[in-house]
C-alpha cells in the first residue's frame, strides 16, 4: 500500500461499496462512492468506482479495457516506488466489475495549473511515470495535491498503448537529464519486470507489456526526459 494513502488493497477489494453520485465531468461513467469498512461509521472512506459497463469505446485502445489500465497504472506506481497512483483494484460493484480507487482530498487553495507548470521536483517523477506508462491524458485536473503537499495522479485509463502517444501538460522537463534517484526507479522496475509482467497481464496485452519494457530500457540507455512525438498531439484536450 502507498504509505501516503489510508486504504489497503484488501479493504478496497472486499468492503461494501455504496454509490453516492456521479462525477458528471468525466467522459466515462465515474461514480463517487462510500466504502464501508468493518469498523462501522468510523470506517467509511470515499472512493471512485469506474464500471467497465460505463466505458465508451475508443478507436486507438481496441484491446483490454480502460478500468484495467487504471489498475495497471497503480501496479507500476506501487511496484516501482513512484507512489503516485492512489490504491486501485479491480472488483465487482453495483454496476458490474470495474476499477475502484481511493478518493484523494486535494488542497482547494492550490493553483494546480501554476503548480503543474512549475519546476517542482515532484513533477519530474510524475513526468517520468507518464512516459513509462505512455499516458495519453495527463490534464491539469489529473494532478492532485493534498493538504500535506503529497502529489498524486488520477485517470490513467488511456495509458500503455504500444505506440508512443504521450499527451501531457507537463513538458517543462523535456530533454533534461534524468537524475540518479529517478534512474533508480527505472532500474527497480526493470529488476522486477517478471513480477510486474505477471501483475499486468490480466489488464494489458503482451505487445503493450513489451513496449513498456522497451521504454524502460531506452530510458536507462539514454537517461533524458522525452520530447513530444511530432506526429501526435502533445497536450490532451481540454487540458484542464
Amino acid at each position: 500500500m502507498n504509505a501516503s494513502t489510508q486504504l489497503s488493497v484488501a479493504e478496497l477489494s472486499s468492503a461494501e461499496l455504496v454509490v453516492e453520485g456521479r462525477l458528471v465531468d468525466a467522459s466515462n461513467a465515474t461514480l463517487f462512492c462510500e466504502l464501508k469498512l468493518e469498523d462501522g461509521a468510523t470506517g467509511v472512506r470515499k472512493v471512485v468506482y469506474k464500471p467497465i459497463a460505463g466505458e465508451r469505446p475508443l478507436w486507438d485502445f481496441p484491446d483490454g479495457n480502460l478500468a484495467g489500465r487504471e489498475v495497471a497504472a497503480y501496479l507500476v506506481s506501487n511496484l516501482g516506488g513512484f507512489n503516485l497512483v492512489p490504491t486501485t483494484v479491480m472488483r465487482e460493484g453495483p454496476f458490474g466489475p470495474g476499477a475502484v480507487q481511493e478518493w484523494i482530498h486535494v488542497d482547494p487553495e492550490l493553483d494546480v495549473i501554476a503548480f503543474a507548470q512549475s519546476a517542482d521536483p515532484r513533477l519530474r517523477v510524475m513526468a517520468l511515470f507518464d512516459y513509462i506508462i505512455n499516458n495519453t491524458d495527463r490534464k491539469f485536473g489529473h494532478v492532485l495535491i493534498t493538504h500535506e503537499g503529497i502529489l498524486f495522479g488520477c485517470d490513467h485509463g488511456v495509458s500503455f498503448h504500444k505506440e508512443f502517444k504521450l499527451r501531457t501538460v507537463i513538458w517543462q522537463f523535456a530533454g533534461l537529464e534524468i537524475n540518479a534517484d529517478e534512474l533508480a526507479l527505472i532500474e527497480r522496475l526493470l529488476s522486477r519486470f517478471e513480477e510486474l509482467e505477471l501483475g499486468l497481464s490480466p489488464y494489458i496485452n503482451s505487445e503493450e507489456i513489451a513496449a513498456l519494457k522497451v521504454r524502460l530500457e531506452s530510458l536507462k540507455k539514454e537517461p533524458h526526459f522525452p520530447f513530444p512525438n511530432p506526429n501526435w498531439p502533445a497536450i490532451p484536450w481540454p487540458p484542464v
